[in-house]
């Protein structure tokens, strides 16, 4: 305490200088709203700056939360998209990790890839979902860019998923301007490009014509965008035309993707194979 007397005493002219600075200043403040102005501005200035990186700190911590909200919302929009008709949708159940729709055709399950090979002739994705979220077999995977390739085995929790980067691949796939159907397939030599094969010779193409699904199979509805012509081949042995796709995707950097499940596949499926066995 003797200390504190002493301090006071020693300082006493600078602290009642400080006193009664503070106290003009704050006459001075009240007084004149030009001052006052000045000084809650400041104050706002460094609180509001403040709040700012606190802000900006929270967002890029949330990043993970809003990217799941935007997959989950993309993931609403492509199940619109692959069922809309002409027929208004009367019923719409939604889960978490999945759209059903009762009226329509696709199913449709987000998933992650979590390894991916592209430099391989046969080259293959694994995702994060399988049995258990009711993926299977011959459902088709896409993203928001595009075509990926088709499931080819699951497990309980994953599946393994046949790149359109893999020389087994053959999906049906059109011209979207002129509705030239072909065969869309990989030589294994560029990750950039695939190769649109038995294209007929009254296709009438340019550089730029956008290819999409041809919807001539139960795994892929119509027109999902694949890539856009680059060049032109005639094939002297088949006669038609092979296009060179350049892909809309990067395979080599594939991180959400979207399982599609056409509800009506097995009735397809049984339906051909009966028509088959009366042939």
């Amino acid at each position: 305490m003797q200390q504190i007397i002493n301090f006071i005493y020693k300082n006493s002219n600078l602290l009642l200088f400080l006193l009664l600075l503070c106290i003009s200043l704050g006459l001075t403040f009240q007084s004149h709203s030009y001052h006052r102005s000045k000084v809650v501005n400041s104050a706002n200035f460094v609180t509001g700056g403040t709040y700012q990186q606190v802000s900006n700190l929270n967002e890029y911590f949330n990043l993970k939360n809003q990217n799941e909200q935007l997959v989950q919302e993309n993931m609403y929009l492509k199940g619109i998209l692959y069922n809309t008709s002409d027929t208004t949708l009367n019923h719409l159940d939604f889960f978490p990790q999945k759209i059903t729709y009762t009226d329509t055709l696709y199913r449709v399950t987000s998933a992650k890839v979590i390894n991916n090979s592209y430099n391989k002739p046969n080259n293959y994705l694994t995702i994060n979902k399988g049995n258990k979220h009711h993926i299977e077999q011959d459902m088709g995977v896409v993203n928001s860019l595009g075509l990926v390739g088709i499931v080819e085995k699951t497990s309980t929790n994953y599946a393994t998923v046949q790149s359109i980067l893999n020389i087994k691949s053959e999906i049906n796939a059109k011209v979207k301007n002129s509705n030239h159907f072909g065969s869309l397939t990989w030589n294994a030599k560029d990750v950039a490009f695939v190769q649109l094969i038995d294209v007929p010779r009254l296709a009438q193409l340019r550089k730029g014509d956008t290819i999409v699904t041809g919807g001539k199979s139960e795994i892929f509805p119509e027109d999902i965008p694949i890539g856009q012509v680059e060049k032109v081949y005639l094939d002297t042995d088949t006669n038609n035309y092979t296009i060179e796709v350049r892909l809309f995707n990067d395979m080599t950097n594939l991180g959400n993707i979207y399982i599609l499940d056409n509800i009506n596949k097995a009735e397809i499926k049984a339906l051909e194979q009966e028509t088959n066995k009366n042939e």
